[in-house]
């Protein structure tokens, strides 16, 4: 599956709104549609936005070890949880309640562009490899 490229996507261009602005922010905990994957979504640098990996509906693999990311082209981070990982990093405003940047995922290591929109309780991520793209949906957790 594509866990961590949905996680990447649904991350790279989560919500559109600054930090201290009012209204409906990005920050908090967001479930991938399909419910096998939550992000913790929260500002970094300002109005940017950072998330990580912060629940899998499978912690474990079939022979009982810690889901890693194996898949990373950086030979030094395959030993590291995927709970716990980053997703995307430093997603800057496109705009009210959108995003744009880089999403990570662990299910093939590959990084894709990302766009993300807010809408209320809704976050919806697009992650694009060249002119393929995909969208991941996500609900608030409350």
């Amino acid at each position: 599956m594509k866990i961590l490229c949905v996680s990447a996507l649904f991350l790279a261009n989560m919500f559109g709104l600054s930090a201290f602005a009012n209204g409906p922010t990005a920050e908090g905990q967001w479930l991938m549609s399909n419910g096998k994957l939550t992000v913790k979504v929260s500002y970094c640098d300002g109005t940017k936005l950072c998330g990580v990996i912060s629940g899998l509906e499978h912690t474990l693999n079939d022979d009982g070890t810690e889901k890693l990311d194996f898949k990373n082209p950086n030979a030094a981070l395959r030993s590291r949880r995927v709970i716990g990982s980053p997703v995307f990093n430093g997603l800057v405003p496109a705009g009210e309640n959108r995003w744009r940047g880089k999403i990570y995922s662990a299910d093939d290591g590959g990084t894709y562009r990302a766009f993300a929109t807010l809408k209320g309780d809704a976050f919806e991520v697009k992650g694009c490899w060249v002119v393929f793209c995909k969208d991941l949906n996500f609900t608030r957790v409350k």
